[in-house]
């Protein structure tokens, strides 16, 4: 049966053992089509501890707020027309953080785990379930849980969702859905984008390279352009790929395209105060024309704020969900097969999708558990593993005086990441690799 509202609002979180099936939300439709065990769809976000990992009082904190997350206990399961959520009252697994990160959920299993070692505590989800957002309030709640079972005593000033709390039902909303207007235009498509030309490496192929800013430094700088740290990073990012592209031979020069364009994901619940827990972030798409001529950096970094301040404009966001929710709800591709489905939104991804863009970059934003800051050291954000058109994104999340930028990357080279972070030692931003 579907989620019933009434008992949500009326029961205890108990009642939740029980079947109860979710639709995926209109971002998550995608993934079952594409994923596979290299282009995974899950993600990493870690907590660092200065002290070792207390292995007793974690299980302790995990089994407490485990039916806090009903909607998180789901596997996807095909439908006819469409994959589904069903819900499964299974412990959720805690497991040795031993090998690369972002690996693939084995077909039966949840689709997030929490991973241990030495002092990093981590949780993965596949995008399936929800983004950044939605699973950082995961990691809030269970850190939280973990320094109280620690006979920690902190102070309740942080906004946190309890393991005594009854879920709130916008929780398991699709705020797509919940927002769409059918009445509004979809925006215009746009050209394809320059790629990187590096060779991939052999499978299993992903790689992450860690490194630490000083937030303050990074701040004043993105102040000096008059511009916010995320439209900083993105403009040095699009900075870096048009140094990348003057390097190329000109037999390569004539053959790529000049137009560089990186996503960046916008969290929507705070534009539309939404609490939903699933995904809610869709993406504004700053972009250079090398056709037009070389850009300094200044260039950049204005051309970027300008498109950033106009594509984050609510109005903008509505037709990007019209465009999406619209698409799934065609009269002719809603009752088709899934088999056909999965196909065309394989081939959609694989021709359309990425091709539209040079880079990813997504900012978490800056991070605080409020009293218990001083027991950590710093977080980390991993994106998923991109795919063989991308081949290299960049995850970004802030946390008292620090902001830790992580490159995932596929291929065999690390020009992106060394001329990225070079740029920003010239910048006067001290820069530090670290491990992970």
């Amino acid at each position: 049966m579907a989620v019933d509202e009434q008992k949500i609002a009326e029961a205890p979180v108990a009642a939740f053992n029980q079947s109860f099936w979710l639709r995926l939300d209109n971002a998550a439709k995608i993934y079952p089509a594409i994923q596979n065990s290299e282009l995974t769809a899950v993600f990493r976000l870690s907590c660092i501890l200065k002290d070792r990992i207390r292995l007793k009082p974690l299980l302790a904190a995990i089994k407490l707020i485990e039916d806090r997350f009903p909607y998180y206990k789901v596997k996807p399961k095909a439908g006819f027309f469409w994959y589904y959520l069903e819900f499964h009252d299974e412990p959720i697994p805690l497991r040795p953080d031993l090998t690369i990160p972002c690996r693939s959920f084995k077909k039966g299993d949840l689709i997030f785990r929490i991973l241990v070692k030495d002092n990093r505590i981590s949780v993965e989800f596949s995008h399936i379930l929800t983004d950044g957002g939605g699973a950082f309030e995961f990691l809030k709640t269970l850190m939280l849980e973990y320094f109280g079972q620690c006979c920690i005593t902190l102070g309740d000033e942080v906004i946190a969702l309890r393991p005594n709390e009854i879920p709130d039902i916008e929780e398991f909303e699709d705020g797509f859905a919940k927002y769409f207007q059918g009445n509004i235009p979809s925006p215009k498509k746009k050209p394809k984008s320059f790629h990187l030309v590096s060779k991939l490496n052999d499978p299993p192929r992903f790689n992450t390279l860690i490194a630490k800013l000083p937030l303050d430094q990074t701040s004043h700088r993105a102040k000096s352009y008059s511009v916010s740290v995320t439209e900083y990073l993105v403009a040095v990012y699009l900075y870096t790929l048009q140094k990348i592209y003057y390097g190329l031979s000109n037999f390569r020069k004539r053959t790529v395209r000049k137009i560089f364009r990186i996503q960046v994901p916008v969290n929507l619940r705070r534009i539309y105060h939404s609490k939903t827990m699933r995904n809610f972030s869709l993406f504004v798409t700053p972009e250079i024309d090398l056709s037009l001529g070389v850009y300094t950096f200044e260039e950049i970094a204005k051309t970027v704020h300008h498109i950033m301040q106009l594509e984050t404009d609510k109005k903008l966001i509505n037709k990007m969900i019209a465009r999406n929710v619209g698409a799934e709800r065609n009269i002719w591709f809603k009752n088709i097969p899934l088999f056909i489905k999965s196909l065309i939104l394989f081939f959609t991804y694989t021709i359309a999708g990425t091709s539209r863009y040079s880079g990813v970059i997504t900012n978490l934003g800056k991070v605080s558990l409020g009293e218990a800051d001083k027991l950590i050291d710093h977080f980390v954000f991993i994106p998923p593993p991109p795919n063989k058109t991308l081949k290299v994104n960049c995850g970004v999340l802030g946390f008292c005086n620090n902001l830790v930028m992580s490159f995932g990357n596929i291929t065999q080279s690390r020009e992106l990441e060394r001329e990225f972070l070079r740029f920003l030692v010239t910048q006067g931003i001290d820069v530090k690799v670290i491990n992970h």
